[in-house]
């Protein structure tokens, strides 16, 4: 199983850019779809994006298309989110998740299908 941990939040002007990188532990990073999700204060954890173990797939939050880019670097056991025209109400704790298994094209977005998740790390957009 393995192990994640994020980083590159902060906090940036609206209309800015942040790009987060989620580094994974274990041998078997290449196996895994991996996702973002973030949670906001008060507010439940939502699905923000995801990609197959294969990189044959993405899948986005309607509120995040256009803006967010997720890719992975196996190689280097990391998948990245890159983050533009950020608004405030992208600010929340990002949290990087990963499934093991699927189809080639494997990118749920329900929390529960995910069994392996990050710390956390916060991003403020400041209006």
């Amino acid at each position: 199983q393995v192990q994640l941990v994020e980083s590159g939040g902060g906090l940036v002007q609206a209309g800015g850019s942040l790009r987060l990188s989620c580094a994974a532990s274990g041998r078997t990073f290449s196996s895994y779809t991996m996702a973002w999700f973030r949670q906001a204060p008060g507010k439940e954890r939502e699905f923000v994006a995801a990609i197959a173990w294969s990189s044959s797939s993405t899948n986005y939050a309607d509120s995040v298309k256009g803006r967010f880019t997720i890719s992975r670097d196996n190689a280097k056991n990391t998948v990245y989110l890159e983050m533009d025209s950020l608004n405030p109400e992208d600010t929340a704790v990002y949290y990087c998740a990963a499934a093991r298994g699927g189809s080639p094209w494997y990118t749920p977005v329900e929390f529960k299908s995910y069994n392996t998740w990050g710390q956390g790390t916060q991003v403020t957009v400041s209006s």
